[in-house]
């Protein structure tokens, strides 16, 4: 089979050929191998894609799926293979409920990625052989494809396990969107960049910032790198948690965390923990674009999400909803000044600058420079 990374598949003889074989609904988490299938869904059968909020729920939801008479699609980055173990191995085994999964192949080896993919891409076959999940790689072929999706529909009809496809880079050609009439231009917002920018510039400067995996640790590297940032690449929605952390066990220190929409809706249950060590000083900004932007501007749930209830609902000391400079400007100072856990939600728009630069300091090296920092 062959393993070519020139684009073969066209986004919409994927979705038709498994809609012909009776595949479907389709749920997962974005990757952007994986982005013309999710825009060609979005675009041509919306009623038919549910967007998850992390790789785990959407193995549940499909196995929902499953029990209620149809065979899901689960879509995902191998980076977020981890989520779905628990359900995989103690649900969908357990169960005898066959999903069809297609998994991204990032840090696959002798091909060129980001260090949090690098471990991942090089167990990924193996992991799902050993959560007995037969895989192959996605065929670049559509005759090829629909003949292994039949295999694939077999093996799951005799065995009641999952299936997967791993798909690699440049495995799908993209997808042009269907032209739709304007909307009305909404009032300017501010981009990432720029609220990342109002963020620094107020806050104490001995804060400890912790940025999210993504293009917010890119930015915040690429403008406002210091000792005491520290970039979390991959382990999505794990920021908050890592801040919270380094706030409960740092005396003096002002703490704060620059998180996002679809990593805090893919870590929600963190909230809860902040919220219960209310006493600790940390600053959440929450920078919500409902975009999941890495991987091509696919839309996170967050626009139906009312972040600030939530964190009132579990204890936050205080939370603000901006969506200016000033108010941002005003919310930051108005955080370390009275102290506690406090939520600031920032509603930006989408987009950065398509010359953004992937960061130069080494994962490692920014770890140990920040726990260098803090003793300082």
């Amino acid at each position: 089979m062959s393993t070519s990374t020139v684009p073969r598949l066209a986004a919409r003889s994927v979705v038709d050929l498994l809609h012909d074989r009776g595949f479907g609904p389709f749920t997962g988490v974005p990757c952007s191998f994986l982005g013309p299938v999710i825009t060609c869904l979005e675009a041509e059968h919306p009623q038919d894609y549910v967007i998850a909020a992390n790789e785990g729920e959407a193995v549940a939801l499909a196995a929902g799926a499953r029990l209620a008479g149809r065979h899901p699609v689960v879509i995902l980055q191998n980076s977020g293979l981890g989520n779905t173990v628990n359900p995989l191995t103690s649900l969908c085994h357990t169960l005898r409920l066959p999903i069809l999964l297609l998994v991204t192949w990032r840090g696959r080896p002798g091909s060129p990625d980001e260090p949090q993919h690098e471990l991942m891409g090089r167990i990924t076959p193996d992991m799902l052989t050993a959560m007995d999940i037969r895989n192959e790689l996605l065929p670049d072929d559509p005759e090829v494809f629909a003949e292994r999706l039949d295999e694939a529909a077999a093996h799951m009809a005799a065995t009641g396990l999952p299936f997967a496809f791993i798909v690699p880079k440049g495995a799908i050609a993209p997808y042009s969107k269907p032209a739709v009439p304007a909307a009305e231009p909404a009032p300017p917002l501010m981009r990432r960049a720029e609220a990342i920018g109002e963020v620094v510039r107020v806050m104490d400067p001995r804060t400890l910032l912790v940025a999210t995996t993504g293009k917010t640790a890119r930015e915040l590297e690429c403008d406002w790198d210091r000792p005491e940032n520290l970039y979390v690449v991959g382990s999505m929605g794990c920021a908050s948690s890592v801040a919270l952390g380094v706030a409960m066990h740092t005396d003096d220190r002002p703490v704060a965390v620059l998180d996002g929409d679809g990593a805090a809706l893919m870590r929600l249950e963190a909230l809860t923990t902040i919220g219960r060590e209310a006493g600790t000083d940390l600053c959440h900004i929450l920078l919500d674009n409902e975009s999941y932007e890495s991987t091509g501007g696919q839309p996170t749930a967050s626009a139906g999400v009312d972040f600030c209830a939530v964190a009132t609902a579990v204890g936050y000391r205080a939370v603000s909803d901006v969506s200016d400079a000033r108010s941002l400007r005003e919310a930051v100072l108005r955080a370390q000044r009275d102290g506690g856990a406090q939520l600031i939600r920032v509603r930006i728009a989408a987009g950065s600058d398509p010359n953004l630069g992937r960061p130069a300091l080494r994962p490692p090296q920014s770890a140990a420079r920040f726990m260098e920092a803090i003793t300082q």
